[in-house]
């Protein structure tokens, strides 16, 4: 059997929905799966989830805004936490030196080839090497407030020489731009986790089990 690289969506702590997904998409010994950041917070299961991809060596990720916070907290950094950020600060906090080694070791991109895997995106006709980490970790549209939601999303100007496999802004559906996939469905919101499988084009989602955070 070929491998295959499977791309997923936002996992938020939802460990439940990420092994039905390993079940859907039939993991095998040759594949890797790849996040697109987010790992934890607003979901039930986070210790579990960081688990995963720590004993794992076929699973990666980039880092998402959420799992970005939480390093800087647990680096020393006087960073305030979002209040949906500090239920699994409290989780995790009495081995938080257990795993901000793991966080640390997280890219903000993973350059599969044809693919470039982000947590939230690129400013278009911007060189990687001069992206802000804000943008990476935060970016949503291209006016004044790069978090707005109403503003031009960034994935709709985009028109790079890899296609951009990102999260961060959940929609019901892939976000879809040109050279651009969008895979946070939502799935702590109670909608589905979603994920891209590169060597066919293929999308996979799996229900969420409930919604975890209604917000």
């Amino acid at each position: 059997m070929a491998s295959r690289t499977i791309v997923v969506g936002d996992i938020h702590g939802c460990y439940d929905e990420l092994e039905d997904m390993l079940a859907a998409v039939a993991f095998s010994a040759e594949d890797r799966l790849i996040s697109v950041g987010d790992l934890i917070t607003k979901g039930p299961k986070n210790r579990e989830v960081l688990e995963r991809f720590m004993s794992e060596p076929r699973f990666s990720a980039v880092i998402g805004n959420h799992d970005l916070a939480l390093r800087r907290r647990w680096n020393g950094e006087k960073f305030k936490l979002k209040d949906s950020q500090k239920p699994t600060h409290k989780e995790l906090k009495k081995d938080k030196e257990h795993y901000v080694t793991y966080l640390n070791s997280l890219p903000f991109t993973i350059d599969l080839g044809t693919h470039l895997v982000v947590h939230a995106g690129l400013r278009p006709g911007v060189a990687l090497h001069s992206q802000t980490t804000d943008d990476l970790t935060e970016l949503r549209s291209l006016g004044p407030d790069r978090t707005a939601r109403d503003g031009l999303p960034w994935y709709e100007s985009y028109d790079g020489e890899k296609i951009v496999l990102f999260g961060h802004w959940p929609a019901s559906e892939p976000r879809r731009g040109k050279r651009a996939i969008g895979l946070d469905t939502g799935c702590v919101y109670g909608n589905q986790l979603t994920a891209y499988i590169i060597e066919t084009g293929e999308f996979k989602s799996v229900p969420a089990r409930r919604t975890y955070d209604p917000s």
